[in-house]
């Protein structure tokens, strides 16, 4: 791509972004997740009042009066992006692309944990780690984790989920909030999924297409799988065809939620022919 297209792409992600984060997510990111921990602050002397667990002993044995620790929220988070950026992110029948659906999300998302002072990071990945940017603030850091998703031409074209959660385990070692935001279209993450879920605080955004859940009926129609290259001639206006492919979809689907909810992951689905502000704040009010 042409570095002045993607710079007006760049640009209009952004506006955009920051726009919905200004407006309606700043607050529901901040609610939905709010620092885990509480921080020691600073000693003083014991009031009526105080609870005496919180009696710091040592401080009180060497000043010989009563002190308590006085302890504060942690509200600086660390929050992860993690970016599929297979070759299923051309697809888009409708609005947009699932990648630049993608890189519309990381916008928001990342816009939204800045303002909650919150540091953001990337790990883009397809059947390899394609691109890791390490957790950093600021408007520029932003810009360039949407400029990779935009602009990245992966190496790999298929979907590896659980080496991302794996690499991720690896170089994130405090707890983390995680988007997943990916088509999840893969298999054999199910462990990993769990084990990092168990660690850090794991959300996942599932990009989806009306093409891949309901088939038209478009007569003979080559299709092709753009991960696996696997390529076949199907009639989508068989009944018992667009059946068996609607039905494998919905099984799939079912089995996926399961399995997030078994996990203890927080899930969505986002289409992109659909807006995705309502789903993304419904998930933000069930976190709150």
């Amino acid at each position: 791509m042409e570095a002045s297209e993607l710079i007006r792409r760049v640009r209009r992600v952004e506006l955009r972004a920051r726009g919905l984060s200004n407006q309606i997510f700043s607050g529901e990111y901040h609610s939905a997740f709010k620092g885990r921990g509480m921080a020691f602050s600073e000693n003083r002397a014991y009031q009526h009042g105080d609870e005496i667990r919180t009696i710091d002993w040592n401080v009180t044995a060497r000043m010989r009066t009563p002190y308590v620790k006085v302890f504060e929220e942690e509200r600086e988070l660390t929050a992860m992006l993690l970016i599929d950026v297979s070759a299923s992110g051309v697809l888009g029948s409708r609005m947009r692309s699932k990648r630049e659906l993608a890189a519309e999300l990381a916008a928001v998302l990342a816009f939204s944990a800045g303002q909650n002072n919150d540091k953001i990071g990337a790990l883009l990945f397809s059947d390899r780690v394609e691109r890791f940017i390490p957790p950093k603030k600021g408007r520029s850091h932003i810009l360039r984790i949407v400029r990779e998703v935009i602009d990245l031409e992966p190496q790999g074209q298929g979907t590896n989920i659980n080496l991302a959660l794996e690499h991720f385990g690896r170089v994130m070692k405090k707890r983390t909030i995680a988007f997943l935001i990916s088509d999840l279209q893969d298999a054999g993450f199910s462990e990993t999924l769990k084990r990092t879920a168990r660690k850090h605080d794991l959300v996942a955004l599932q990009l989806v297409d009306d093409i891949e859940r309901k088939a038209a009926r478009l007569g003979w129609i080559a299709t092709s799988d753009p991960e696996s290259g696997a390529a076949a001639f199907v009639d989508s206006s068989s009944t018992r065809w667009r059946k068996r492919f609607e039905a494998a979809s919905s099984r799939y689907q079912s089995e996926l939620e399961d399995l997030m909810k078994r996990s203890g992951v927080d899930h969505t689905v986002l289409n992109t022919g659909q807006p995705y502000v309502q789903p993304l704040m419904q998930l933000f009010d069930r976190r709150g």
